[in-house]
């Protein structure tokens, strides 16, 4: 149970049916411009905020849908089947770790990404901006040891 100071965060598909609520803060926020995270959001590109699986709480009816992603490696969505949202992804290569897109937070406060990859995918018109942003059109994604998966 997380005390007074601690952060919670609760996303939520469109209908409301189906949470994820996230404990603490998150260890990675990113944008990705890949082609699959534009297909999943309906955008150019998507955003993501990663905690510990031990930090997040799934509830609700939900279904899941496995990919092979560019990496090899298998990406498992979590969605509502009654509205279609992803409330969560697992990634094999980031193991222990889920991903919740940041617009299921529906809060425009929340944290800005760190990090905006598959930059090689990214269209002209599209610029993720901060001094402290890193930028990579590397089709590998850095792991959560930060070593590049390929």
């Amino acid at each position: 149970m997380p005390d007074a100071s601690t952060t919670v965060r609760t996303a939520t598909c469109r209908c409301g049916a189906l949470q994820a609520r996230c404990v603490g803060e998150p260890v990675r926020v990113s944008v990705c411009h890949c082609l699959a995270c534009q297909q999943r959001s309906g955008s150019a590109f998507a955003a993501q905020a990663r905690w510990p699986e031990e930090d997040v709480t799934l509830s609700g009816d939900s279904r899941t849908w496995v990919r092979i992603a560019d990496s090899g490696h298998r990406a498992t969505y979590t969605f509502c089947p009654t509205c279609g949202s992803t409330i969560a992804y697992v990634i094999e290569g980031w193991p222990g770790v889920v991903a919740i897109p940041v617009g299921a937070f529906a809060d425009p406060d929340f944290p800005a990404p760190r990090y905006s990859v598959y930059e090689h995918r990214k269209h002209d018109w599209a610029e993720i901006r901060g001094e402290d942003v890193r930028h990579s059109s590397d089709t590998r994604i850095p792991g959560k040891d930060g070593k590049l998966i390929p």
